[in-house]
């Protein structure tokens, strides 16, 4: 049974959320808190207490945009804890998933929420707060337990998703986890940009300089103003009078002038390995 703190500066919102939450068999508890000060005196009253105290908290609803700190703001000062509860970011806005799972939070609900949504975030963090507790020793509670023992090692990070880097993205109200590895190339449309997998496309509202930032990284470069390409994704380089194209699975992509050369050498050393 879960332990919720839902944290939105908008008291109906935070009322309609906390009812949703108490609807469901799988909570044991749930408060609110109306702003980011009073969501960290409660979860360090918690930490404090420990994960089996009276005032225990797995997991945190969290909203984004808040008076004074904000929802990202109380996870990066979460992540500095040994064993921060469970994080899931409840907004209206889209354009911070990214940035969400970077913190390591368990999902990213859009409002308005809806009863079968919100079930599925339950589910996940249910999960996840099930498998961390399997995974502590039974005496990690109580070092006294053994004297003279090394108190056993903790963890820095919050459990995330999964060990492998995923991206959320939306489609009809519901939230899919695609691995970063599974995507071939990205197509920038506008303000949003296209995830191209073996499977299929998706659609997410980040610009294409924001995923050529932060996916440098993994190998991600960008060819042209509207595509980036995983670099050990690329299955051939063509050159026909002056134009420059590369295939990606059946996709045949052009390469801009200003960026043919660095990928030709970025290709010639990824070979070299």
């Amino acid at each position: 049974m879960l332990r919720v703190l839902a944290v939105d500066d908008e008291r109906p919102a935070l009322e309609e959320l906390l009812y949703l939450l108490r609807s469901d068999a799988r909570v044991h508890s749930a408060e609110g808190a109306t702003d980011a000060t009073e969501a960290l005196r409660r979860i360090s009253r918690a930490l404090e207490a420990g994960p089996d105290g009276e005032d225990g908290i797995d997991v945190v609803f969290l909203d984004i945009h808040m008076a004074g700190l904000t929802g990202l703001d109380v996870a990066r000062l979460l992540a500095e804890f040994a064993r921060p509860p469970l994080i899931v970011f409840v907004t209206a806005h889209e354009g911070f998933a990214v940035q969400a799972f970077d913190l390591k939070a368990v999902d990213y609900v859009l409002k308005p929420v809806r009863r079968e949504r919100l079930a599925e975030a339950v589910r996940r963090v249910r999960d996840l707060a099930h498998s961390a507790r399997e995974a502590r020793p039974l005496d990690s509670a109580d070092p006294s337990a053994h004297p003279g023992a090394a108190a056993p090692a903790v963890p820095q990070q919050a459990p995330g998703v999964g060990s492998v880097e995923q991206i959320p993205v939306e489609l009809g109200g519901v939230t899919r986890f695609v691995p970063i590895d599974d995507i071939a190339y990205v197509e920038a449309q506008g303000d949003y940009a296209r995830l191209h997998t073996e499977d299929g496309s998706h659609l997410v509202r980040i610009p294409l300089s924001t995923l050529e930032e932060r996916w440098a990284p993994r190998g991600f470069v960008r060819i042209h103003r509207s595509h980036l390409v995983a670099l050990g994704r690329i299955d051939e380089l063509r050159l026909d009078a002056g134009t420059t194209t590369v295939r990606v699975g059946a996709a045949e992509l052009a390469v801009s002038r200003r960026h043919a050369r660095q990928l030709r050498d970025l290709l010639m050393r990824h070979a070299r390995g």
